[in-house]
């Protein structure tokens, strides 16, 4: 028999663990560098407003799902309606949203598992390990096999020991830590030379830009994905939340979080790029577009640290502690996915159940290691682009047509009374149900196109 049901222990611990969810690799790097090729300010301006015009009320579907349900995304979506054919569509889009989890920690694993080598490389290089370092930072096989091995040990770890004592316990003590090396990071950054100019892109709107369809797009889709929306992360997270707190105050807390620690994310990365700028250190490509996504991370800040001298070791060492943690709080809600429905839905012990589905995305880490070429790029495509924006079209469908109306609102007052006469129940039911499938899937065409 599998152990009763898990629920967060406290208001902070949800809030930490979701926060943590969305907060990934993607926002420390992605969103900084999006900023600066659409328009700096204006794109932050945008974002910012999509981000709670729309994004959230995406967030709230998954939300409320969840904990209506107490259960796993499949049994969460598939028992909405008592219809037959609806019901087994709604089990078909969970497991998809299984599957889809998976897929994504199977490369999310080799990413971070880059971000655990150049931690450790920043250790050798200050210890004058040089053929160590070398290692560590050169792409092989080897490497990359023994470094997502160690990063999904640590994230098998903490799924096993369960809601309380893993996913709560170490987000809670995780996300404090990445928010504190995020200041002191910028605080640094910050007081070297070239920094300045960096934040003047960063902070400085050029207005005409707003309005621009390409700007528009760009940050309607950052707003939706930096969520984690889509793929069953929040449903689940959801289902583990008291019926005590108000469901919209929490989605409106962890969508505060994750825009915030963006934002700040923005503060470090463009400075810093402008600081290795002044270092000369070529920050654009051959179009004179800053450089974006991983280049980042693995040519433009190395070199940069190197230019610090002594100081460059220790900050080299807190950025990829940074890294590190931002990739394990995503990591855990993504492999909570797959693990929620073995254990609720086939009864498996849990720490058995994280072995097995742990190991079984390892290997697929490993095939995509030993094909790199072929299928690394495939996989993020197939899965970032392709699947998490339909899926995330269909939770709200869901939500917003097939959950009973009344049921809707009964799951929504626990926690929050007076909702019914509130602005929230005037607008988000028209929203989920119209608006957010209709810009999520206008998001995905212009994606496509």
């Amino acid at each position: 028999m599998s152990a009763p049901r898990g629920q967060f222990s406290s208001r902070f611990g949800f809030i930490m663990a979701a926060a943590g969810s969305a907060v990934g690799l993607g926002n420390i790097w992605g969103f900084p560098t999006q900023t600066a090729s659409n328009g700096g300010a204006a794109f932050v301006l945008v974002y910012l407003v999509l981000a709670f015009v729309l994004a959230y009320p995406a967030l709230m579907a998954e939300l409320v799902i969840g904990r209506h349900a107490r259960a796993n995304i499949v049994t969460a979506l598939g028992g909405l309606s008592d219809k037959p054919l609806l019901s087994r569509l709604g089990r078909f889009t969970g497991l998809y949203g299984v599957l889809t989890a998976s897929l994504i920690l199977s490369f999310y694993t080799i990413v971070a598992g880059w971000m655990i080598c150049y931690l450790a490389a920043s250790v050798t290089d200050m210890t004058g390990m040089d053929d160590a370092t070398h290692w560590l930072t050169s792409m092989s096989v080897e490497r990359n096999l023994i470094a997502s091995f160690l990063f999904a040990g640590l994230t098998l770890f903490i799924i096993s020991s369960g809601v309380q004592d893993g996913i709560e316990k170490w987000s809670s003590r995780l996300m404090p830590m990445l928010v504190g090396l995020l200041v002191l990071l910028i605080v640094y950054v910050l007081t070297q030379p070239g920094a300045m100019e960096g934040l003047r892109v960063y902070l400085m709107p050029d207005m005409s830009r707003v309005l621009e369809p390409k700007l528009i797009i760009s940050a309607m889709g950052q707003a939706f994905f930096s969520l984690s929306l889509g793929v069953g992360t929040m449903l689940v997270y959801g289902s583990y939340l008291s019926k005590e707190e108000s469901l919209p105050r929490m989605g409106a807390i962890v969508t505060v979080v994750d825009v915030g620690i963006a934002f700040i994310a923005g503060l470090l990365i463009l400075p810093a790029m402008f600081v290795a700028k002044e270092a000369g250190i070529n920050i654009t490509d051959a179009a004179g577009n800053l450089i974006g996504d991983s280049d980042i991370i693995f040519q433009v800040l190395p070199p940069l640290f190197d230019s610090m001298g002594g100081a460059g070791d220790f900050v080299a060492l807190a950025f990829f502690a940074l890294m590190t943690i931002a990739a394990l709080t995503s990591s855990i809600s993504m492999l909570e996915v797959p693990v929620s429905l073995a254990v609720e839905r086939f009864q498996i012990r849990r720490p058995l159940a994280a072995l097995a589905i742990g190991g079984s995305i390892f290997a697929i880490s490993t095939l995509i290691i030993f094909n790199f070429g072929s299928l690394f790029g495939f996989v993020i495509d197939l899965t970032t682009k392709y699947s998490q924006p339909l899926l995330g079209v269909a939770i709200c469908l869901y939500c917003g047509w097939i959950f009973k109306r009344n049921q809707l609102l009964e799951e929504l007052k626990q926690g929050h009374d007076n909702l019914e006469q509130g602005v929230f129940w005037k607008i988000w039911p028209f929203y989920v149900k119209v608006i957010c499938p209709l810009l999520i899937l206008f998001t995905f065409w212009q994606s496509l196109a």
